[in-house]
């Protein structure tokens, strides 16, 4: 997929309209605070975002549990039972 024209050719696929395949979130420990990273994989590559930011790493993990767990309802569709 070729970048638009409004993007720089080494700027991350744009990955509106494009179905993703797969999520993780990552917890890591940065300057004494506790990072939520999401990585999202879609058929042309991988693009990886911090989410936030938290004091204790017990609130990181449960940050990163609800994000990957609203990532999967969006990469599954909405339920229709």
């Amino acid at each position: 997929m070729s970048p638009s024209k409004d993007e720089p050719p080494d700027a991350p696929p744009s990955d509106r309209g494009r179905p993703a395949i797969g999520v993780e979130t990552f917890v890591r420990e940065e300057s004494g605070q506790w990072v939520v990273d999401i990585a999202v994989a879609f058929p042309d590559g991988v693009v990886r975002r911090t989410v936030n930011t938290y004091r204790s790493r017990r609130h990181a993990e449960i940050a990163a549990r609800g994000v990957r767990r609203a990532a999967d309802r969006e990469i599954d569709g909405p339920r229709l039972d």
